[in-house]
């Protein structure tokens, strides 16, 4: 491995759900770069323009593309996460979910609202990890992450993020969104460079700022799988959605959707 995962990285994983991996993507950032590019030219039928009208900058955010963009799929193929997530989920396998672009223009105010992805997933299961990875310089408008929020008993309301709606019915089976800062929650926050990641669990709590430095802020984010994953029934359409995948509850994810990437009893 190009990067040692250490015993204090997998304990900070399994402890506070988050780990910062420097470095992990650094020899893959011009083909992101162009990856967000063709992206944004060309997006898919999921992508969002996540601002209501008058708020300044702009929100973009698209997934499910690594089959359609080359550049996509060569670094999910060939960089070194699948091994690294093995090691943080402590799995024999890793398996893809999706990919997902985030960019905030210089000038965007909005934030990215608290939630954990978990609730929004067609996943149940504890081995789970997504890298977020900036691909330009981030200070103020890095990742902020609750810290042992994913051992949390209840998950959190998941909400549609521009009407701030419940995304399910029946919100009381959830815990409400809470503030982290005006309730004196950990939350970590990291000063990044291109090609840097954040790894967290799926059921961690996070959010981010606005983007208010003049540059833009475009980031990679990659979702895998480890041994324990097992397709769950949701009360709505999950987002990604997925239609006509046929998978019922505890099924394996299907392979030809969602490519194994390491199998350690292939070695």
């Amino acid at each position: 491995m190009a990067f040692l995962v250490t015993p204090k990285m997998i304990k900070s994983y399994e402890q506070d759900g988050v780990v910062l991996i420097k470095g992990l993507f650094t020899n893959h950032i011009e083909a992101l770069r162009r990856g967000i590019d063709h992206n944004m030219r060309a997006p898919s039928p999921f992508s969002a323009e996540n601002l209501n009208e008058g708020e300044a900058g702009r929100f973009f955010d698209d997934y499910c593309n690594w089959d359609r963009i080359d550049e996509f799929r060569d670094v999910i193929q060939t960089s070194d996460a699948a091994l690294v997530a093995a090691q943080l989920m402590q799995s024999e396998t890793v398996q893809l979910f999706h990919d997902h672009v985030l960019v905030k223009e210089p000038g965007t105010s909005k934030s990215t609202p608290w939630h954990s992805d978990s609730p929004y997933y067609f996943i149940k299961g504890q081995q789970n990890v997504s890298f977020w990875v900036p691909l330009d310089p981030v200070r103020e408008a890095s990742l902020r992450l609750v810290a042992g929020s994913h051992k949390w008993p209840k998950q959190v309301l998941p909400t549609r993020w521009l009407s701030e709606e419940s995304f399910y019915p029946k919100p009381e089976d959830y815990m409400p969104v809470p503030d982290p800062d005006q309730e004196g929650m950990r939350v970590l926050e990291f000063e990044m460079e291109p090609g840097d990641a954040v790894a967290f669990h799926y059921k961690c709590l996070h959010g981010a700022r606005g983007n208010h430095s003049g540059n833009r802020r475009r980031a990679f984010s990659l979702r895998l799988l480890g041994d324990d994953a097992r397709f769950t029934e949701r009360p709505g359409q999950t987002s990604p959605p997925f239609d006509g995948h046929g998978m019922k509850e505890g099924d394996r994810l299907r392979n030809d959707w969602f490519p194994i990437l390491l199998d350690k009893a292939a070695y």
